[in-house]
């Protein structure tokens, strides 16, 4: 349908601010489209993966929501453990987020599983941290809190399905 424009390399560095000051814009699909035009121009841009994963997080409440899978696809393509873990903690805590207040059944155990998940990454993330960097230690204290603000608890029990006769 349409054959896409492609940057230059020596664009990029611009273009990655275009993309960090759109997010923050609230237009995360304007940066999102930024860095999928920098990570063809330079398939090994882990800032333009980063700021992709964190424009697609932000659309979690939106409608339609943002599929998480999405965000998921690019932990690989981050450079290192700590990377990986803390962005993969980021993506769970800001969907749980994105389902408080929600009316949907069970929103409160759904919202606690995706917290402690992130806690889970985050974790991770702490043992491989650069010296130095206690980011992982705040959003696990964030999700600890939010647990604690909203009175989150796990399910007692895991659902069986009945079988029909």
């Amino acid at each position: 349908m349409f054959v896409l424009k492609k940057i230059s390399k020596e664009s990029v560095p611009e273009a990655l601010e275009k993309a960090e000051r759109y997010r923050l814009l609230n237009e995360p699909r304007l940066a999102e489209s930024i860095c999928l035009d920098i990570l063809e121009a330079d398939p090994e841009n882990g800032k333009a993966v980063i700021i992709m994963l964190l424009a697609i997080t932000d659309e979690f409440s939106s409608t339609p929501p943002a599929d998480v899978n999405e965000a998921r696809q690019l932990l690989p393509r981050l450079k290192s453990d700590y990377e990986r873990h803390y962005y993969g903690g980021i993506i769970c805590e800001r969907k749980g987020k994105s389902l408080l207040g929600k009316n949907i059944p069970d929103a409160g155990f759904i919202v606690y599983e995706w917290l402690r998940d992130a806690m889970d990454l985050y974790e991770k993330a702490e043992a491989v941290r650069p010296p130095g960097n206690d980011d992982a230690l705040l959003r696990w204290n964030t999700c600890a809190r939010m647990i604690q603000r909203y009175h989150l608890k796990p399910r007692d029990e895991e659902y069986v399905e009945q079988q029909l006769e």
